[in-house]
């Protein structure tokens, strides 16, 4: 009985031993295969076979004599994949990489709703001597790798940091609509033309797929690297920028604020671009930190302000050809027409001044001795909606959508806006006597005022301004060209004969612009002073040459300069010179520095 008893207790608790243990292993299997079965697929996957993604080179950005702009280095950099790492890591990663207390748990805190199997970024551009250290200690620091990749290179001998932009990791914002193209950690265009021409620029991800062990060790390629998908690099583009203009309108704006825009009239491709104070792109290659950027935004001289798209000025007397062309289209002047002027103009019980007492002024005398006596009384007599009329035609008061985003319309008067911000009652026809001249209520911006020159250079036809002449496509090898969208305001051509011979005048005649005569280069220009209630005036000067066949028109404000003839107009001649003549850029630097020395002694 006992060995019966004892051979049926035995059987039934090895019974329910078995049944346990399947029960156990079924609920197990079903765990695993079922409720987690993609976590442990993925991270399978990940165990044997890891996809190490490769960023492409973006594009190239060459001038339009074939020099290089903007072009790539290698460099290293430092990933966390955020599966494998420990974050007692993080205070060791941050003293080596010179990193702020708390920096790596904040950037690894933005990618938590992404797959933690991603590698993350922590620092680019890193020292070889980091690398080095990483070999060295990689055993402890699991889910620490770097990679190579290439940065935007700067050294190229030019900054135009408004013009080419910068990239910067996406923003998460972005990242959510664009989630099929990017990734996580990926760099994208965020100002200037890196953010327009971004889609061609960027280029395709390549993959290379490794064989890895359960320790992420790699083991080596998978399929002997025939899997492998290769990265497309992203198209070269050619801009019409000429490096030895762009180069000497740089240097001449060291130590100053203002802008410099120079466009060919018959194309409207940008030849030289410079808002300035300039901050420096190199700060936005790597990992630019958070300290940094607000120092940027915060600093007086305001450096992240495009100045040439963004920027609103005075005109001054450089917009008297506005009121010029209007009043010559309109029929309120011609070419016999004379006005006194006395010393100034009296409308009601206001007596607007002039800077001299001209006499007997006609349209040709008026914009080479600069007289607002005679645009004061032109401006009356053609009346508001008129002048706004032909300042719009000439692109004033609203955007000139050159192919950058950063851009402001400007402000442009009309009775509809002082009837909006006055009311119908609040203003009189008074307010337009200022704006014959440049002043009162109107904002233009650099870019504006070269695109106004371009106009007249041209005969009031022109293009669109733009940065992109061309693009190499990366499958084919072939430049494809871009058409200029073009302009045409409708002005008669009498008109600009007329204008254009006055803003000769100004240069190689009596003018106020005397002193940029230069016979080999021709130069027709207006000089202006831009009324600037923060300070000391701004000094302008816009202008094209050759006079007879123009190849250059320009733009160049000066901040709290004062004369446009002293401050603005030796600078346009110097950019002028070094795109027609292509003179050293260091014996032009010489030239400036000897303008700027005569300038200090007058």
């Amino acid at each position: 009985m006992s060995d019966t008893f004892g051979s049926i207790i035995r059987r039934r608790i090895l019974f329910f031993i078995i049944v346990g243990y399947v029960a156990i292993s079924i609920v197990q299997l079903f765990s695993m295969q079922i409720l987690n079965g993609p976590v442990y697929s993925e991270r399978s996957n990940e165990n044997s076979v890891k996809p190490i993604y490769q960023t492409a080179p973006r594009g190239i950005l060459f001038d339009r004599n074939g020099n290089v702009l903007v072009g790539n280095k290698p460099s290293f950099t430092l990933r966390i994949t955020p599966s494998e790492y420990k974050d007692s890591l993080n205070p060791y990663l941050e003293t080596i990489l010179g990193y702020e207390k708390g920096y790596l748990a904040k950037l690894l805190k933005t990618s938590e709703s992404y797959s933690k199997f991603i590698p993350r970024r922590i620092a680019k551009d890193v020292d070889f001597k980091v690398i080095a250290w990483y070999e060295e200690n990689s055993s402890k620091l699991p889910g620490v790798d770097y990679v190579m990749e290439t940065q935007r290179d700067y050294s190229f001998g030019v900054m135009g940091a408004h013009m080419f932009g910068y990239t910067k990791e996406i923003p998460a914002s972005i990242l959510q609509k664009r989630k099929n193209e990017y990734m996580m950690g990926d760099e994208i265009g965020f100002s200037g033309i890196e953010k327009t021409y971004e889609d061609i620029l960027r280029g395709k991800k390549g993959i290379n797929y490794m064989l890895v062990d359960s320790r992420q060790k790699t083991i080596g390629s998978f399929k002997e690297g025939k899997e492998n998908i290769p990265t497309i690099k992203g198209y070269d583009l050619i801009l019409g920028i000429d490096k030895d203009a762009q180069k000497v309108a740089e240097e001449a704006f060291k130590e100053k604020r203002g802008a410099v825009v120079a466009i060919e009239p018959s194309s409207g491709e940008i030849l030289a671009f410079v808002s300035a104070p300039e901050f420096n792109l190199n700060d936005f290659a790597t990992v630019t930190s958070s300290k940094k950027f607000s120092e940027l935004m915060q600093d007086e001289d305001k450096p992240m302000l495009n100045r040439a798209t963004m920027g609103y000025y005075s005109p001054g007397s450089t917009f008297k050809m506005v009121s010029a062309i209007a009043a010559l289209e309109e029929g309120i002047i011609d070419t016999t027409t004379r006005i006194i002027c006395p010393g100034g103009f009296q409308y009601g019980n206001h007596f607007f001044k002039c800077l001299h007492v001209h006499g007997s002024t006609d349209v040709y005398s008026s914009i080479e001795k600069s007289c607002n006596t005679f645009y004061y009384t032109t401006v009356v007599k053609l009346g508001l909606d008129r002048w706004s009329k032909y300042s719009k035609l000439l692109g004033f008061g609203h955007k000139t959508n050159v192919d950058i985003s950063e851009e402001y319309p400007g402000i442009v008067p009309s009775t509809e806006y002082y009837n909006k911000v006055y009311g119908k009652n609040g203003w009189t026809k008074g307010f337009v006597v200022s704006l014959g001249i440049g002043q009162g209520e109107l904002s233009v911006t650099p870019i504006q005022m070269a695109q106004y020159a371009a106009f007249i250079a041209n005969y009031g036809k022109t293009a669109k301004p733009h940065f992109l002449k061309a693009y190499i496509d990366t499958k084919t090898n072939k430049r494809i060209d871009v058409k200029p969208n073009y302009m045409d305001t409708g002005i008669s051509k009498r008109t600009f004969d007329i204008v254009r011979k006055a803003m000769w005048l100004v240069v190689n005649g009596a003018g106020t612009a005397t002193n940029i005569k230069d016979p080999k280069l021709n130069i027709a220009g207006k000089t202006g002073t831009a009324q600037n209630p923060h300070g000391k005036d701004h000094a302008i000067f816009i202008g094209f040459a050759p006079y007879d066949n123009p190849k250059i028109a320009i733009a160049v404000i000066v901040e709290n300069a004062g004369f446009g003839s002293t401050a603005a107009a030796p600078i346009a001649r110097d950019v002028i010179k070094a795109y027609l003549q292509k003179e050293k850029p260091s014996e032009v630097k010489d030239q400036n520095i000897a303008i700027a020395k005569l300038g200090e002694k007058n």
